[in-house]
């Protein structure tokens, strides 16, 4: 027998929190273990974390850092859905781009970062444009694929009874594409946070890339964890309240 949709969202709700507990429980005893200021405790990370934002430095660092996060996201995954859905819709585009998108994908983050710090200078328009340069190959693969497995008996349908091409697009094209669209929103969300803080330890003189470089020169374990915490804690935080829940209503057609 199914569960219904409310059960299995509760059942998943509880899975996840007894797994971060888990991973509490596991950092609590491997510092009391390792009883060295290199592995601070969970609670002493906590105090951290209140104490930096009482004074307003996390909270400060974490929304210019968010910002570039946002800009570069929506960035990509504009320019790589267009380029996406035209390289799979179309076979001499595909062609080619082919070698540029292999080029994209296989060119390390770091150098995209270092030329575009040299080209544009130590700016937040050439931090974003570096970021988002790096997630748009990830974005074109997926959403390309999309467009190869639209099914073409749905186009035809649309086709037989005239529907106009804005109506053919917004309800009969794009919902097939959801899926791959959602996945790569997913995968960008986890990649580009992480490119961004590469950044801004880089060329940038504020987020939250700039206080780890600070508190790894000063060799702050917990300044570290407190920081990189509370901003794995907001990007799980979309995650789970933001991007899952708009996943299953633009799918919830396909049940």
């Amino acid at each position: 027998m199914t569960r219904p949709a409310h059960v299995r969202v509760s059942v998943d709700t509880g899975l996840r929190a007894a797994s971060l507990l888990a991973f509490v429980v596991v950092w609590h005893l491997a510092s009391l273990w390792a009883q060295s200021s290199t592995l601070p405790t969970p609670l002493t990370v906590l105090v951290r974390v209140w104490d930096e934002t009482v004074s307003m430095v996390l909270p400060g660092h974490l929304a210019i850092t968010l910002g570039r996060v946002a800009v570069a996201f929506f960035a990509a995954m504009l320019i790589g859905t267009v380029i996406g859905i035209a390289m799979g819709r179309w076979r001499k585009v595909d062609v080619f781009f082919d070698a540029w998108l292999v080029l994209g994908l296989n060119i390390p983050a770091l150098v995209t970062i270092i030329l575009c710090y040299v080209w544009f200078g130590l700016n937040d328009w050439a931090a974003i444009t570096a970021v988002a340069i790096n997630k748009i190959p990830t974005v074109i693969v997926t959403v390309r694929e999309g467009a190869r497995a639209v099914d073409p008996r749905l186009m035809q349908v649309a086709r037989a009874y005239r529907l106009p091409r804005f109506t053919t697009l917004t309800q009969v094209y794009l919902p097939q594409l959801v899926p791959y669209l959602m996945a790569a929103a997913r995968s960008g969300l986890s990649l580009i946070w992480k490119i961004v803080l590469v950044v801004e330890l880089l060329g940038r003189s504020n987020g939250i890339g700039f206080q780890l470089n600070v508190f790894f020169q000063f060799f702050d374990i917990t300044g570290i964890l407190a920081y990189t915490l509370v901003f794995a804690a907001i990007v799980l935080t979309i995650e789970a309240y933001v991007l899952r829940p708009l996943e299953r209503r633009l799918t919830g057609w396909r049940n």
